[in-house]
């Protein structure tokens, strides 16, 4: 049953920590998972891409970054520099050993940095299980972003097909099918884990401005789950969205003033970087 938020008679929304909670610690680390998990997140927003030999990593980019991330050797990376630390042309052994932690995001002030490294997905569903555990909190569910697009198959990423099969045997020897929801904007990876899995919660990520009945025209079919970027989700995009009996969940939701417009549009949930905002927010 939804809860109710006293103070306002709305339904209480999800919260998904971006990245974990981008805003406090380093993005898609366990240190920015294991905080949000403590916070009392109900879903953990996190990022997959493929090293060379075939582990999912949690990673934005199929790249080391040049803003968050250092060589091995401590080393700043430079900006023209980034695409030659190329994951998906690295065994994980490697990816492990730069560190993407201890240079503090410049959009992010409040950002604590500290030395950490890319995860597993397997790693940081072990570690966040084990942790709310301890806490005596229900499991957390997980929103597992596909990085891929066509012009990276074979450079940054696999083929759909492959990436669809190494994340859904994963899913499935992680026994984590019923607390999945898996997002991308690549269509044709929505498409594939549909017809490999149709039971599997699917979400398509739009952040154009192109009228949402094209894109559901171009996906064929009506996902479980919408993820607008938030500034398109107004009150006739979730109006017809209510009608079509999809839900939606908008990213990347920061400051409170917009947490608090959208609330009044019922979504599922809200996607953001500050889960203490959002939690302070819904507390009253």
């Amino acid at each position: 049953m939804a809860t109710i938020l006293p103070h306002t008679g709305l339904h209480r929304p999800q919260i998904h920590g971006h990245r974990g909670c981008r805003g406090l610690l380093p993005e898609n680390t366990l240190p920015a998972f294991y905080r949000a998990a403590e916070l009392g997140v109900d879903a953990l927003e996190l990022d997959i891409v493929v090293s060379a030999d075939h582990q999912l990593v949690v990673s934005h980019e199929p790249w080391m970054s040049a803003a968050i991330c250092r060589t091995p050797l401590g080393a700043v990376i430079p900006a023209a520099e980034q695409l030659q630390h190329n994951l998906y042309s690295m065994p994980y052994a490697r990816i492990r050993e730069y560190d993407c932690g201890s240079t503090q995001h410049p959009l992010f002030p409040e950002q604590q940095p500290i030395p950490t490294y890319k995860p597993l997905l397997r790693e940081v569903v072990f570690a966040i299980d084990a942790l709310r555990a301890q806490l005596k909190l229900p499991p957390v569910q997980f929103s597992i972003e596909v990085k891929s697009m066509p012009s990276g198959d074979g450079i940054w990423h696999p083929a759909p097909a492959q990436f669809v099969e190494l994340l859904l045997a994963e899913l499935q020897a992680l026994d984590l099918y019923s607390r999945t929801t898996l997002l991308s904007f690549d269509k044709r990876i929505l498409q594939l884990a549909r017809e490999r899995t149709p039971h599997l919660r699917l979400c398509l990520l739009i952040e154009d401005e192109r009228p949402v009945p094209e894109h559901l025209r171009e996906l064929g079919f009506h996902p479980h789950v919408l993820g607008p970027n938030f500034h398109l989700l107004t009150e006739a995009v979730a109006a017809y969205l209510r009608q079509q009996s999809i839900a939606y969940v908008p990213w990347t939701v920061n400051e409170t003033a917009d947490m608090k417009r959208l609330l009044a549009y019922q979504p599922l949930g809200i996607t953001t970087d500050y889960p203490n905002r959002l939690l302070a927010l819904l507390a009253g």
